[in-house]
């Protein structure tokens, strides 16, 4: 049977300063040749193809890929995934994950066997999981002065050599509290399991139209992590401290000024992932955090 998407982009990882190596090329034109065997019409990012030398493919960049293609698929992680799924969401374009790596949380497929996973989605048999995503503004003396999309968190953080910051939350225009921390993180269900985890939060199943406010390290220990409404506005303004820093995923504004305001709401988009028939979060948890292990219970 032949595919049922019929235009299907490919994104790998390639290497910047601090993620490692890049997908390897061998790898990339494997899954080239697989897609085209099941009767794809295969295009690369342009990114991709040049960081990885691929030459003869049709390249786009991601807007050409959001614009013609309907099905993308990333090789890499979490990371990768991530800043993909930010891109392309406002396509709604479903995306699916090959793990060149460890196990990830939202690239589920490992690159070893990968055929066996790949071919009954590429018919359309798959469950689909969509992720919602934040949209984030930093306003300054009532001027937008940065804008981003955010599908894991947004993170408000103490300079590297000072000490707490000092932030005032609110949430729909009513005053939450006043917060001495070394920082304070807004994640959605799919970021509850990165940087608001490791700071003491809970995790969020993706079904859950919430998001969890987790206070970094806080001065009091009352603070604790809070559990919102994704139809929620969060407003979190910089009071005290010097150096402070915000970051959405990956992407970063080095300083923040007193009185600056970091407003997040829910996007219009959402991110669409296809998985393997059967896919259960639950499983995903289980193998990522090695719940079980050594114990009964597992199957």
């Amino acid at each position: 049977m032949m595919s049922r998407y019929r235009h299907v982009a490919l994104i790998g990882k390639y290497p910047t300063a601090g993620n490692g190596s890049g997908t390897p090329r061998a790898a990339l034109e494997d899954i080239s040749q697989f897609l085209l065997a099941q009767g794809c019409d295969v295009t690369f990012d342009q990114d991709t193809a040049a960081h990885s030398g691929i030459q003869g493919h049709a390249v786009l960049d991601i807007a050409g890929i959001g614009a013609e293609c309907d099905l993308c698929v990333v090789v890499g992680g979490d990371g990768t995934m991530l800043g993909v799924g930010r891109q392309l969401a406002r396509h709604d374009i479903p995306l699916v994950g090959i793990n060149q790596g460890r196990l990830g949380f939202i690239t589920d497929i490992p690159l070893e066997g990968y055929r066996e996973a790949l071919a009954p989605i590429l018919r359309g048999e798959h469950d689909e999981d969509r992720r919602s995503l934040m949209h984030a503004r930093v306003m300054r003396d009532g001027h937008c002065v940065f804008d981003a999309l955010a599908m894991n968190d947004v993170v408000v953080n103490r300079g590297a050599t000072s000490g707490m910051v000092e932030l005032r939350v609110e949430v729909d225009g009513h005053f939450v509290a006043s917060q001495r921390a070394d920082g304070l993180i807004v994640a959605t269900p799919t970021g509850s399991t990165a940087y608001a985890l490791s700071a003491g939060g809970p995790m969020l199943h993706p079904s859950v139209s919430g998001w969890v406010l987790v206070p970094i390290a806080p001065h009091a220990l009352s603070n604790r992590p809070l559990v919102l409404h994704d139809a929620s506005e969060v407003a979190i303004e910089v009071v005290a401290g010097r150096d402070a820093s915000a970051s959405f995923d990956m992407q970063s504004l080095a300083s923040l000024l007193h009185g600056d305001r970091i407003l997040v709401r829910r996007s219009q988009y959402q991110a669409r992932f296809l998985h393997p028939r059967g896919w259960s979060y639950f499983d995903t948890l289980r193998k990522k955090l090695h719940w079980n292990e050594g114990g009964v219970g597992a199957p």
